[in-house]
């Protein structure tokens, strides 16, 4: 924390002016589970009482535009957007078993520290814990509509363990929902997006529940996947029943939201478990009638990719490289742990499109983001950029 803190505060020098005593902005964190949230939330709003402070746990640590800091155990990293002409605001607040109304009195909290009450923000900054997404982002939907942007991820440990947490200011908590409210002065772009490709394997799913799927025309659903992907979970004596989430990184399923250039855009789902009866429960929720495609991703795109996502928020806000300040990255942890050794290859990606420049980037179990064709969304193996004008 320390050290965070002096960069921090040397960052301000560098500034100069009032901005030293008085910084006007928003400072978003990402750290390993490990970290104590309390110490950091304590810590950054004693240090910095005139900013707006949000963090989430991630995924063996965090990225930035220096290279991945940490890995089990270790690893904490900061952005800070400085903007005297802008507003902003950030809330977190328990789930208490109704995630949509928690999304809401977040959201009416960060627009009042913001000083905007009532107003639209030009993006929100979502980082849900894991397990209410769609609900979440219905909440937001039903006040925002769908003309201003939600992107973010959902909190994550390094295990999958429940060890997650985020902060607002000095509120921390497990199971909630953290949001931030962007009103820069500056120009920003958003993008959401995947490193998958389909392949010709394709089904309607006949029955689901919530986020399990239990048959894809009419036959159990991983009875399908399994021969989809040439025996994936049989090989792996899965078919039975069992934990698949490692195996099913690079076949995800796929759902098509509409066409950007007369190519289909998907939005992706991750089996996680093969359950009771032949169904697949996934980290997403899917609905009856909807087509779902077998997705095939490689470790060169999962490491590439998100240089062409970092480009398209870019040129959706008509900012060059030369005009962007930085940007917040949101990167699946699943896509992260398939590639480990290949994560200075994304970092490096980023830096390529942005030309180095400062971005924080987490490692999440669930990614939330607004695509071209389809509004607001919640997908898995996703990855999600805002990037921020000068």
């Amino acid at each position: 924390m320390a050290e965070i803190i002096r960069q921090l505060n040397t960052a301000l020098e560098t500034a100069g002016g009032e901005s030293v005593t008085a910084p006007s902005g928003l400072l978003t964190v990402a750290y390993n589970a490990a970290y104590d949230a309390e110490v950091i939330a304590g810590g950054l709003a004693a240090a910095f009482p005139s900013l707006s402070v949000h963090g989430g746990s991630s995924c063996m640590g965090a990225m930035t535009e220096r290279g991945v800091a940490g890995g089990a155990g270790e690893g904490l990293a900061a952005l800070l957007m400085l903007d005297e002409a802008g507003d902003y605001g950030a809330a977190l607040v328990p789930l208490d078993g109704d995630p949509q109304s928690a999304a809401q009195r977040a959201l009416a909290q960060a627009l009042r520290e913001a000083g905007r009450p009532g107003e639209l923000p030009e993006v929100v900054w979502c980082s849900p814990s894991p397990g209410h997404e769609e609900a979440v982002l219905a909440g937001l939907r039903n006040i925002l509509g769908d003309g201003t942007p939600i992107i973010g991820g959902s909190v994550a440990d390094d295990e999958v363990q429940g060890r997650w947490s985020h902060f607002a200011g000095e509120t921390v908590e497990q199971g909630g929902v953290g949001v931030a409210v962007l009103f820069p002065s500056t120009e920003i772009g958003v993008a959401f997006r995947s490193g998958y490709q389909p392949t010709e394997h394709h089904g309607i799913v006949t029955e689901a529940r919530g986020r399990t799927i239990i048959s894809i025309d009419n036959e159990p659903a991983a009875a399908v996947y399994d021969r989809w992907t040439g025996g994936l979970l049989s090989d792996a004596g899965a078919l039975g029943g069992g934990a698949v989430l490692g195996l099913t990184t690079m076949y995800p399923l796929g759902r098509a939201v509409g066409l950007i250039g007369g190519v289909e855009e998907y939005l992706l789902v991750h089996p996680e478990r093969v359950v009771e009866g032949g169904g697949l429960a996934a980290f997403a929720e899917i609905a009856e009638g909807e087509r779902v495609t077998l997705m095939e991703g490689t470790r060169d795109r999962l490491a590439t990719r998100i240089s062409r996502v970092a480009d398209d928020a870019m040129q959706l806000s008509r900012l060059e490289r030369d005009t962007v300040a930085g940007a917040l990255v949101i990167y699946c942890a699943g896509c992260r742990l398939a590639i480990q050794d290949d994560m200075e290859r994304v970092v490096a990606a980023v830096n390529h499109t942005l030309g180095g420049r400062p971005f924080l980037g987490a490692f999440t179990f669930g990614e939330q983001g607004c695509m071209s064709t389809g509004g607001n969304r919640h997908g898995n193996l996703m990855i999600s950029v805002l990037v921020i004008g000068r």
